[in-house]
C-alpha cells in the first residue's frame, strides 16, 4: 500500500502510526471481517512538506478461501 503523507503543520511531524482496515470479501460479494495492521510512519516528516511511503499489508492464507479477495479501504494517521 503506498500513501503520500503531507504535513500542512507549522511543526514537523516526530512520530506516529498508521493503521490500514482490510477487508476479506467473499465470493458473492459478503464482507466477512475486516483485519487491522499498524505500523509507524516515516517520521520525521517537516513542517509544510510530504512524504510517500509504502507498505505491506498481508493477511494469513488461511483466512482467504478460494473465491474471495481482499481489499484494503480504511486508512488512519496518528500523529504526533
Amino acid at each position: 500500500m503506498t500513501v503520500d503523507l503531507r504535513n500542512t503543520g507549522g511543526r514537523p511531524v516526530t512520530s506516529g502510526k498508521i493503521t490500514f482496515g482490510t477487508h476479506i470479501i467473499g465470493a458473492l460479494g459478503i464482507d466477512w471481517t475486516t483485519r487491522t495492521s499498524t505500523h509507524p510512519l516515516p517520521a520525521p516528516i517537516p513542517a509544510t512538506s510530504h512524504r510517500t511511503a509504502t507498505w505491506r499489508v498481508c493477511v494469513a492464507s488461511w483466512r482467504v478461501l478460494p473465491g474471495m479477495h481482499i481489499d484494503t479501504r480504511e486508512l488512519r494517521v496518528e500523529w504526533e
